[in-house]
Formats: C-alpha cells, sequence, structure tokens
C-alpha cells in the first residue's frame, strides 16, 4: 500500500517484487535498498507505485539496485546483512561488533553475537534483551503503527529475531511465563506469524495448563493443518474431559494426518540426533518438529500415553 507522504514507512505488495536466482542479496537486503529508493519518491497513488516500480525493474535488468544507506542504522544494518552472508564464524562476529559501533540500535548485532559468542541461555539472555530495547529505540514511534502488520516491514524484523530469540532463552531458563507473555505479544504484533511463533506458544500454554489462553490460541488459528495443532488439540481435549467422542475423534485425525508421531512418543522410534532443517507436512520430520515442543505434554499428562498407544492399536 502507499503510505503518506509524511510517513517514512512503505510497505510494498510482494507481487511487485523479483528477486532474480543470481542477486546473492537476501530478501531482507532487497527490500531495504528498495524502500530506501522509494523514501525518495513522493507517490500520489498506487498508480504512481507501480510506474516507478515498472521503469525501475526495466532500467536495471530486473533487479533491484543497490540504495546508498541514509542513516548510520542504515549503514550498520548492511554490514550485518554481510554478516549474515559470511561463512567464517569470527568474521561474523568481528562484523557484528563493528555494526555496534555505527549504531548501537542494531538489534540484528545483538541477535548475532547471542548466537555466535554465548555459550550458554544465560550468557545469551543479555545480548537478547539489548537486542529487543535496540529494535524499540530503532522503530521509535513508528512502533505503533506496525502493529497487525509487523513482520510486512522489513524494519520491524531485527527486533522480532531480538524478541524470539530472548523468549526462546527465557523458556532454557525456566521462566516460562515470562516467555509465554513475550510470545503472546509477538502474536499480537503480528497476527499473520511469519516466525512460527504460535507453535512454540502453544506447547507452552500447554506446560503451563493455562487453558484459557489455550483456548484463544487454538480459535485464532482454527484452520491450521500441522501436527502441532492437531495433536496439541486432541491432547487439550483429553485433559479436560478426558477420553470421549471428542476427544478419541481429534486424536484419530492427528494420526491420520501424521502416524509418526506416535511412534515417538511410544518408544517405537527414536528421535534423530540431528533435527532436519526443514518439514514436509505428514512427514517424519514434521513429527520431529512437533515433539520438541510437544512431547514433555504427552508425557507429562495422565493417561495420555495409554490413550495414544490405545488409539493406535485400533488403527491396526
Amino acid at each position: 500500500m502507499v503510505k503518506k507522504k509524511s510517513s517514512k514507512i512503505i510497505s510494498l505488495p510482494q507481487e511487485l517484487l523479483a528477486f532474480p536466482p543470481g542477486d546473492k542479496r537476501s530478501p531482507d537486503k532487497i527490500m531495504a535498498d528498495l524502500n530506501r529508493l522509494l523514501a525518495q519518491q513522493n507517490f500520489e497513488s498506487e498508480a504512481d507505485l507501480n510506474k516507478f516500480m515498472q521503469e525501475l525493474m526495466a532500467s536495471s535488468g530486473g533487479y533491484v539496485p543497490e540504495a546508498v544507506p541514509q542513516s548510520a542504522l542504515e549503514e550498520a544494518q548492511d554490514i550485518m546483512f554481510q554478516a549474515f552472508e559470511t561463512r567464517n564464524r569470527r568474521q561474523r562476529i568481528n562484523l557484528a561488533r563493528k555494526a555496534l559501533t555505527v549504531s548501537p540500535d542494531c538489534a540484528d548485532a545483538y541477535v548475532l553475537l547471542a548466537e555466535e559468542t554465548a555459550r550458554t541461555p544465560a550468557e545469551a539472555r543479555p545480548l537478547y534483551e539489548e537486542g529487543v530495547k535496540a529494535g524499540e529505540r530503532a522503530l521509535g514511534a513508528d512502533f505503533e503503527e506496525f502493529k497487525g502488520d509487523f513482520w510486512g516491514f522489513h524494519e520491524t524484523r531485527p527486533y522480532m529475531r531480538a524478541r524470539l530469540g530472548l523468549a526462546i532463552v527465557l523458556v532454557a531458563l525456566g521462566e516460562r511465563e515470562a516467555a509465554a507473555e513475550h510470545m503472546r505479544a509477538m502474536l499480537e504484533l503480528n497476527p499473520g506469524d511469519n516466525q512460527g511463533v504460535r507453535y512454540s506458544y502453544l506447547g507452552l500454554l500447554l506446560d503451563l495448563d493455562d487453558r484459557p489462553a489455550i483456548e484463544k490460541l487454538l480459535k485464532k488459528y482454527k484452520g491450521d493443518w500441522s501436527a502441532t495443532w492437531k495433536y496439541s488439540a486432541a491432547l487439550f481435549e483429553f485433559r479436560k474431559s478426558g477420553r470421549g467422542k471428542k476427544a478419541d475423534k481429534l486424536l484419530s485425525d492427528a494420526i491420520s494426518h501424521n502416524p509418526h508421531v506416535p511412534l515417538f512418543l511410544l518408544n517405537k522410534k527414536r528421535i534423530p540426533r540431528q533435527l532436519p532443517p526443514y518439514y514436509s507436512p505428514g512427514d517424519e520430520s514434521e513429527a520431529v518438529q512437533y515433539l520438541i515442543d510437544g512431547a514433555r505434554n504427552w508425557t507429562n499428562t495422565d493417561g495420555a500415553l495409554d490413550w495414544l498407544r490405545e488409539t493406535m492399536t485400533a488403527f491396526g
């Protein structure tokens, strides 16, 4: 959409963009370059924006040209884009530290340092906390305007990466309520949930047995077809009402979607030491991804594994 002239925030429809295979820049870097170019324009209408895009892409052979950073933060973010594409760990760390000397508001620099230098969750925590603060400073007064579509603007992504990292670290440190609050807030900022926060959040809520929040979350994403949603909904119904027609149907639907989950939970298969980098619906890889956050909720629910075992037997 086209924002008012007075706003520096520009959200560009994704269909206007093409990321050619030969372009080595990340999508975030391409979006950053494009937004810098667009920020220098004054569009009166959507048609003006489309015309500019067509002329830009035609003149550059279908590529988004690199744009000169207009602020210290943009310069620091460009350094981080370089760091993300660097394979050498020491170079990545040095680039992150360099970015912070250019702008202390560079949240991604703190995220990288947390990932690359922290040896324990306790060491990672202050880095992620600084990343969240840096992201808030960088967004400033525009923070409220981004709400509801946070991931849709490239400026917000470093903040969201830092906040998710902090939430994950808090879980590891046993501060589950604080972690759940971060995840709840992130889903309010970005209901589209591009980061998949809802999956860890649902597992955490089941761990906390926060039933009102679980019901609200299941309802909010009721169209979710994943193993996480199906097995979690079945387990939640079992906790509420025990075995019964509704719980049995939910569990049968979950098993039909992904029959690998019970095999792991019932120790008929071992979870691989190396977690899959991605997963496919209904596949063993999806089961492994679900069990990272979901296994403990089955083992901590009285009678749940017996119910699962008996249901699997009925499946043959």
